[in-house]
This record gives C-alpha cells, sequence and structure tokens, in this order.
C-alpha cells in the first residue's frame, strides 16, 4: 500500500496527515510519480486520510522524555510510587518498571509472592531517571518507566536491556532475516529492539545507527550527573520528525512539507540515518495551502462530529465515556440491495461497511483505551465470524497496539487500543463551557421553576417598603414567566403579596438571574418597562398571534409586543408603533400603510398621507410608496434614537410642510375615519389575551390612570390621537433620561420619538 507524509507548521502548532492509498482506486499509486504540479493544480486522487497527529507548542507531548525526577511518595498498597518530574502533576511508576543495578524485579503475576516490595527498593526523597511512557490524560499524572529507551530509525536502544528483538508486526520470513542481519552487534552491554520500519534493511544500516544512539546515551547519563533534580534531562524530537522517523519507509512515496526549515531538520535527520530517503522529502510551494489542496481540512471538521456516514448509506454513533468509547451501528437509509435483499443481506453489508470504518475512526481519532462496538445483530454465525475477519485485517494496518474478542450474544465486540496520547479531538477541542462536558443543559422551564423558589425566598427577607422587584434574567427564562397570560408570574406575587416586573438580557447566562431594583411599585414600573404609549419601534417580527392569524408578536428581550395586521410579515423586521405598554407585554400597530400584496399597486406609489410619506423616507429619499416601510434601517437595533437624529434637516422641515398639509386637508369624515381606526387599536389593546398586565389587587390601580386618559382622548378624534403622540413622544423624551444612567436600559429596541 502506497503511502504519503504531510507536514504543515504553523506559528502554534505542527499538524502531520498519514495518506494512504484507497484500495480499488484507478489512480491510487500515482501520485508518487507526479512531483509537484503547477501552481494551484489539486494533487492526485486516490488517497485517504489514515491519521493524524497535532503537537501544539504550548502543549508538546512528553513521551520519551528522561527527567530526573525526586520521589514524593510511595503506596505499598497500589505497589507505586508518586515521582515528582517538575511538571504539575506527579509522574506514576508501578513497582514493574522499576530498574536498580543487581536488583530483579518480577514483573505482577510471574514471581510469586517473592519479589521485593517496593518500600524495600525506593524510599520518598529518592532521585530517580525515568522515561515518560504515556501523557498526562485527565486527572492521571505521566506514566513512567525506568526502563529507558533511546529511538533512532531502525533499533532502539535499551541500555538496561537484554538481547535483540524484533517487532511483531513484521511477518516471519522477515523477522528471521533481520535476526541474522541484527546478530553479533555490538550494543554496550545493552539490548535492542529491531523496528518496524527496518524492513529491507541491512547490517550496515544498522551499524551505522547505532554510534548515533551510542552517542545520544551519554549525553543523556552526563546531563542526568550534572542537572539537580527534578528536571529534563533529555526531549524526544518534535512531532514531524517522530512520526516520519517511525513509519516513513520504502513503501512511502513522499513527504511533502510546507516550511523550509522543517525540511531541513528531516533531510539531516534522514542524512545521518537513511542517506536513501534524502530525495523523497519535498518542500510545497504551491499558493493553495497544503492541507487544504490535498482535502484534509474537512477530514480535520469531521473529527468532531459524533456521527460518520458510510457508503451505503448506514451510519456510525460515536460516543465518549470517562472509562470506554461507544461506537453504535445503524443502517440509516439503507435498506437494501435489489428486490430480492433480504434482511440479514442487509444487515451484513453495513456491518462490514462499518468494521472497516470503526478503525478509519480510531486511527484518525487515535481512540484509546476500552471499546465498545455495538454491531447490529446478525443470524448467521458465518456472517460474524465475516464481520469479525474484516475487523481484524483492518486493525492489523494500525500501529497501535490492539485486543480484540470475539462478537458476542448480543452483538457486541469488546476490544482495547492503547492509549498513548490524548488524540486528535482533544487537542482541538476544549469542554464547553456551557453544560462542562455533559453535553445537556437545565431546561427553560427547569431554571424558572427553581428562580421562583429563590424569588419567593428573596421576598419573604425583603423589608416591607419594598413592595416592587425589578428582575433582569435571559429572554428564554423571562417568557416562561410571562407567556401563557404571565400564569406563573401571577401564582408568584400571589404567594409572595410582591409586585415583580422582568426585564430580559442576552448577556446573562441562563442560569443566573439578577435583582436590579426594589422599592415602590411606580419607581419600578418606571424604571423596567421599556416602551411608552406614542414611540415608534423597529422590532423583528417572530411568530403569528396565538389567538389571531391576521396579528403577529415580536419579543424584544422576553418582552412580548403584539402588532395589529402583522400576520403576514413574520420573520421581517418593521416600524410599530406602540398603542399600549404593559410590565410584561405591548399592543402596537404597524407605522405605514398596510396594502393586500395580492392587489396591483399603482405605479409610482402615489403618497396621500403625511404616514406614508414618512414611511417612505425611512428607507431613503427613493423609496417612495412601499408598504409598511422601516425607517432608520441603518441603525443598531436595541438603540433608543429621536426623529431629529433619523432623518434629516431637510426632511424634518418636508414633515412640518407636510403636518400643514395634512391639517388643512382634514374633512369631517376623515376626521371620523379617524376616531375608527384609533378605537380598534384600544378595544384590540383591552381585550389582547397576550397584553395581561393584572398586578395584585393591593396595587391594582397602578395603571388606572393611563386607561382613564385613553378613555377621554378616545373621545377627541383626530386632535386626542395627535395628543396621545405627542404625550408619547415628551414621555418617552423623559424616560430616556432616566433610563440612560442605568445598565441594559437601551438594549430593547431601537424606537423613533413621534413628533
Amino acid at each position: 500500500m502506497k503511502k504519503q507524509v504531510l507536514v504543515s507548521v504553523d506559528r502554534g502548532e505542527t499538524r502531520v496527515a498519514l495518506l494512504e492509498s484507497t484500495e480499488g482506486a484507478g489512480n491510487a499509486g500515482q501520485g508518487g510519480n507526479r512531483r509537484r504540479g503547477g501552481r494551484g493544480k489539486k494533487p492526485d486522487s486516490g488517497y485517504r486520510v489514515a491519521e493524524l497527529y497535532f503537537e501544539r507548542r504550548s502543549n508538546r507531548s512528553i513521551v520519551g522524555n528522561v527527567y530526573k525526577g525526586r520521589v514524593d511518595n510511595v503506596l505499598p498498597g497500589l505497589e507505586a510510587a508518586f515521582v515528582d518530574i517538575g511538571l504539575e502533576k506527579n509522574g506514576f511508576l508501578h513497582v514493574d518498571e522499576i530498574r536498580l543495578p543487581g536488583v530483579k524485579v518480577a514483573r505482577r503475576g510471574h514471581g510469586g509472592d517473592n519479589h521485593p516490595k517496593i518500600s524495600d527498593l525506593i524510599k520518598p526523597g529518592d532521585e530517580l531517571v525515568v522515561q515518560v511512557t504515556k501523557d498526562p490524560l485527565k486527572t492521571k499524572g505521566a506514566r513512567l518507566t525506568m526502563d529507558l529507551t533511546i529511538a533512532g530509525r531502525y533499533l532502539v536502544y535499551a541500555p538496561k536491556g537484554e538481547g535483540v528483538g524484533v517487532s511483531k508486526k513484521v511477518d516471519d520470513a522477515e523477522r528471521n532475516r533481520l535476526r541474522k542481519e541484527v546478530k553479533g552487534l555490538e550494543l554496550n552491554g545493552g539490548g535492542a529492539i529491531v523496528r518496524t520500519a527496518a524492513r529491507g534493511a541491512v547490517r550496515e544500516d544498522f551499524e551505522r545507527e547505532l554510534p548515533y544512539l551510542f552517542k545520544l546515551h551519554e549525553v543523556l547519563e552526563q546531563r542526568a550527573v550534572d542537572l539537580p533534580g527534578p528536571c529534563m534531562v533529555f526531549q524526544e524530537a518534535d512531532l514531524s520528525v517522530r512520526v516520519v522517523r517511525d513509519i516513513f519507509s520504502a513503501e512511502f512515496e513522499r513527504a511533502i512539507v510546507d516550511d523550509p526549515g522543517q525540511v531541513q531538520r528531516l533531510k539531516s535527520f534522514f542524512t545521518r540515518t537513511a542517506p536513501e530517503l534524502v530525495d523523497k522529502v519535498e518542500l510545497w510551494e504551491e499558493s493553495d495551502p497544503l492541507f487544504e489542496a490535498f482535502d484534509v481540512e474537512p477530514v480535520i471538521d469531521g473529527l468532531i462530529s459524533r456521527r460518520v456516514d458510510l457508503p451505503s448509506g448506514g451510519y456510525l454513533m460515536i460516543d465518549y465515556a470517562e472509562a470506554l468509547t461507544v461506537i453504535d451501528v445503524n443502517s440509516g437509509s439503507f435498506t437494501g440491495k435489489g428486490k430480492q435483499a433480504r434482511l440479514e443481506d442487509t444487515i451484513t453489508r453495513t456491518n462490514l461497511e462499518s468494521a472497516e470504518e470503526v478503525v478509519n475512526q480510531l486511527r484518525l481519532r487515535d481512540i484509546g483505551g476500552i471499546i465498545v462496538i455495538d454491531f447490529i445483530d446478525m443470524a448467521k454465525a458465518r456472517n460474524q465470524r465475516e464481520v469479525l475477519k474484516v475487523l481484524r485485517a483492518k486493525l492489523a494496518e494500525d500501529r497501535t497496539k490492539t485486543f480484540t474478542a470475539e462478537i458476542s450474544k448480543l452483538g457486541l465486540v469488546e476490544m482495547t487500543r492503547q492509549n498513548v496520547t490524548e488524540g486528535a479531538r482533544e487537542v482541538i477541542t476544549r469542554a464547553c463551557p456551557t453544560c462542562d462536558g455533559d453535553g445537556v443543559i437545565k431546561s427553560e422551564e427547569t431554571l424558572a421553576i427553581e428562580f421562583e423558589r429563590e424569588l419567593r425566598e428573596h421576598a419573604s427577607r425583603a423589608p416591607k417598603r419594598s413592595k416592587a422587584f425589578l428582575v433582569r434574567m435571559h429572554p428564554d427564562v423571562v417568557t416562561e414567566f410571562t407567556g401563557q397570560g404571565a400564569r406563573v408570574l401571577h401564582a408568584l406575587e400571589e404567594a409572595t403579596g410582591r409586585y415583580f416586573v422582568f426585564e430580559g438580557s442576552d448577556r446573562l447566562p441562563l442560569d443566573e438571574f439578577e435583582i436590579v431594583m426594589e422599592g415602590s411599585i411606580e419607581d419600578v414600573q418606571e424604571r423596567a418597562i421599556p416602551f411608552q404609549e406614542g414611540e415608534e419601534v423597529l422590532v423583528q417580527i417572530v411568530e403569528p398571534h396565538m389567538y389571531n392569524v391576521d396579528d403577529a408578536v415580536a419579543k424584544v428581550g422576553g418582552y412580548v409586543v403584539s402588532v395589529m395586521g402583522g400576520g403576514r410579515f413574520v420573520g421581517e423586521k418593521k416600524l410599530v408603533r406602540i398603542e399600549r405598554a404593559g410590565r410584561t407585554s405591548a399592543n402596537a400597530v404597524l407605522v405605514g400603510p398596510i396594502e393586500d400584496p395580492k392587489a396591483d399597486a399603482p405605479a409610482g406609489g402615489e403618497r396621500t398621507s403625511r404616514r406614508r410619506r414618512r414611511g417612505g423616507r425611512g428607507r431613503g429619499r427613493g423609496g417612495a410608496g412601499e408598504a409598511g416601510g422601516d425607517v432608520a434601517t441603518d441603525a443598531t437595533e436595541g438603540e433608543m434614537v429621536s426623529a431629529e437624529d433619523a432623518a434629516s434637516a431637510e426632511d424634518v422641515v418636508a414633515d412640518r410642510d407636510d403636518a400643514v398639509v395634512a391639517a388643512d386637508e382634514v374633512a369631517p369624515d376623515a376626521e371620523s375615519e379617524a376616531v375608527e381606526e384609533a378605537s380598534p387599536v384600544e378595544d384590540e389593546a383591552a381585550d389582547a389575551p397576550v397584553a395581561d398586565d393584572d398586578a395584585p389587587s393591593a396595587d391594582g390601580a397602578a395603571d388606572a390612570g393611563g386607561e382613564g386618559r385613553d378613555a377621554k382622548e378616545g373621545a377627541d378624534g383626530v386632535s386626542s390621537a395627535v395628543r396621545r403622540r405627542t404625550r408619547g413622544g415628551r414621555r418617552s423624551a423623559a424616560s430616556r433620561a432616566k433610563r440612560a444612567s442605568a445598565p441594559d436600559a437601551d438594549e430593547t429596541a431601537e424606537t423613533i420619538s413621534s413628533e
């Protein structure tokens, strides 16, 4: 199988991708024949990403590093010691990994009860030279050993070892040949292991590499003597050199690197260990980024997903737990092939595809530890054996040590894979700060119930003069209190005898709330109600009205605005005028004409009223005649601005001229029409079920004055509507002045005061 290695070096991290040729691809194996194509030309296909490795400058792997450490604690019950090696967490050293001159320690389970106790071998305060065999993982420290090894291109030199061994991943014939090649090598009293990468190597290759390994060991020993512990005395090579050293061999076509300095480092390493491979290291000089040109970036993005799709339409679901990883196989949209397809054949085909893809994902994500694969149940033992055969064949391509059990009666395969590093997924991700990695959070209903309890408790301890409270929380939780006719809010007020007003803020987490103000009902209402009658507000219409399909609802920080005639504009931003405002909701009407979308609009859009002219100017000088035109669309939603801020000086003059013309053109019929237009608004405002502003009986007269004024103004026809808008503008200016000094006062909506 042909392979390629890609090395991408950035300021913050180094990434290495191992590509393997795909079986059955027509152009697989041709990629090595072409060097670098023209600028922007896509490299040959026929390869897939088999393994990915990441190394951050701030968080390098320490596997292979040698430290001079000091024993911090010895635990006879665990037959282990914790060694301070200068890192945040102490390393873990088991009694089986202790190597001392003149002391032979039998491995657990092989020496009976006569082997020495760890308390007899080492004690707190002893200085030891140890090597890291496993990175710190989550709450566990690094795994340590005193059996030091120094890795080279073809050999792993063990200064305290004995004899020469050959990797088990090498087939029997090649293993016998390699034993003959290394027989009689001078190892300075130590031992060695012939690596898998040594396939095809001859004796001269081993003899050329040994002096290099001896020199490294000599430097290591000298530093261990000279430096005080705890400290690092030897650092393993960086990621690119380490990966290429371990897996690059004659079957590799090339190693492509996008950094000149890294190319020089790799060539220098191969010059000392394998001169025949120097020419296979290439510098990527194309304009496209290396990983994008070889389609590696989409594979990296897919590491985060739980779902992995299969070619036939099935899919895998990968779930990570503390002690194991579970992979579930699902048939998905695959229902068999052909009219004669049978259930057993469909299941077997899905499981065979899954067996291959499971191993691919184990390698890509570097998943280690206990792994449970839940295949779809198969009735025939022959099919089970076939799936297991494919799984083990694919695992043979994995360089990491694995063990696989048989398929159980439940269709489960239990296996283990050596867990050496955190894995690519853990390197590029972090736990969600909201759910802390659990994947679920408390629902808004649950939080509302919890907050209700806390508010009842707070109200019971508050002074008697605190009749009302302004509470700020996330808008989604506010909706739980104010929705469905404010049923929850009324129940809270009945239970406490206090008055509550809620204010939404997206900046607050879901599970937090603040009591912003407490005092009299009048003071809290003045501070809390975001809008005043007569204000014009730019809102986002989010959903149809629950009881009237012609109307719609807009939500501003949890505050509900019922928009008359807004049903057709769901999903759009519209300018509305507040007709009635309460503590939890408001009623509003659209500003500008409401035209029938099915009717043919007159050419040129003739403007017949001052309101239509104002709506057209809100969209620009040339945007006249559009129904419901948005005003001041360039302003940020949530910002309150005056009419003078939203229009130019010429527009203000034009507004005044229009107002004079409109006053001159008012006829008795037009006046009665204006009264008829205003009255339904007030009736709808009073009867709308979403605008439930009932207060506790003790404070129920809070809004009586406003309702009385509305009734009086309704009898004055057109002049009352004008007065309402004028008074609303004055009240808006006063309320804005009061709210300017308070946090989040202006985050509710963009409003334009009436003139």
